[in-house]
């Protein structure tokens, strides 16, 4: 009895180091492939990883769930940078910026870090577009930090309370036992081309543009630290925002809503529909038949609606 449970412990031993050993090695890799693309800042203790280029006015781009600033800097930074000063964060916890503390960033405490960060670059009052989660987190920069924005772009933007149940995937790395077990073994088993093919079911019913899934460094999303803050960040986010949206009204910059018909990730009815009635002066423009990633498959009218905001800040 006492040499099975002795071999018992050290083949748990032995398979535990071994996740272990596979994970780290799977996590350096997607580090030497993919090294942050631009300068990290100290902000009150946390590392932020900012991407800037171009010259004009400050715009902001928050990237959304699991992503990082690779999703912007792929082809919507650069177009942009030809007119506006385009300032790409890693939100905590994801990319290279470091996780704010271990129960998952808010949506308030991002932004509060995200504007803090801004404002370190010398982008005071800029413009802020956030896709899906990072819509969520342009609206809470707006609500909460009135001075420190000058326009709000909500691109698929996650805004109102909905009622279906979490992804089985979060309730499962967002557990302590889940985060303690299951992520490790996902990180050390599950190849990068799995995250490849589920980017291609975010972008229905359009497809991603080519080069995309090898740009954005899916290894980077697999890394441990970041599939736990993703995970905690997604269980929080329906309590977030049933909080944050009866403050909306507050918003008083120029706001302009972009959202795609065919969105099945965020819906439109549930969350753009019910914005734009509640941010006063907010203008939606629904895209027909566009699914989640508006700002790369309708790129032009992404593009157009930042440059009406700019205009209507009176900054173009």
């Amino acid at each position: 009895m006492v040499k099975g449970v002795v071999v018992l412990f050290l083949v748990t031993g032995a398979f535990a180091a071994f996740i272990s050993w596979r994970a780290t090695r799977h996590e350096a890799r997607a580090e030497a492939a993919y090294p942050p693309e631009g300068q990290i800042l100290e902000i009150d203790g946390t590392q932020v990883h900012a991407v800037v280029m171009g010259e004009g006015p400050d715009l902001v781009l928050i990237h959304g769930a699991s992503g990082n600033t690779r999703d912007m800097t792929f082809s919507l930074a650069p177009r942009l940078a030809q007119f506006y000063r385009v300032i790409v964060f890693d939100r905590p916890g994801l990319g290279y910026t470091s996780r704010i503390n271990s129960t998952g960033a808010t949506l308030t405490q991002q932004a509060a870090l995200l504007s803090r960060a801004a404002q370190a670059l010398g982008a005071n009052r800029p413009i802020v577009m956030g896709q899906s989660y990072g819509g969520a987190v342009a609206l809470a920069w707006a609500v909460n930090h009135p001075d420190a924005i000058s326009a709000l772009i909500p691109v698929a933007a996650a805004s109102n309370p909905w009622t279906t149940p979490l992804d089985p995937l979060y309730r499962v790395t967002s557990s302590r036992l889940g985060s303690t077990l299951a992520v490790p073994m996902i990180t050390a088993m599950i190849p990068d081309s799995r995250v490849i093919s589920a980017v291609e079911g975010v972008f229905a019913p359009q497809t991603a543009p080519h080069g995309y899934a090898a740009h954005i460094g899916a290894g980077l999303t697999l890394r441990r630290s970041s599939m736990r803050a993703n995970a905690d960040q997604r269980a929080n986010l329906l309590g977030e925002i049933t909080e944050l949206a009866p403050r909306y009204g507050e918003i008083s910059v120029p706001t302009e809503i972009i959202h795609g018909t065919s969105d099945d990730t965020v819906s439109i009815a549930i969350h753009s529909e019910r914005l734009v009635e509640q941010i006063p002066g907010a203008v939606l423009t629904r895209l027909p038949g566009i699914g989640h990633m508006p700002h790369h498959v309708a790129q032009d009218d992404v593009v157009a609606a930042i440059g009406r905001a700019a205009q209507r800040a009176r900054l173009r």
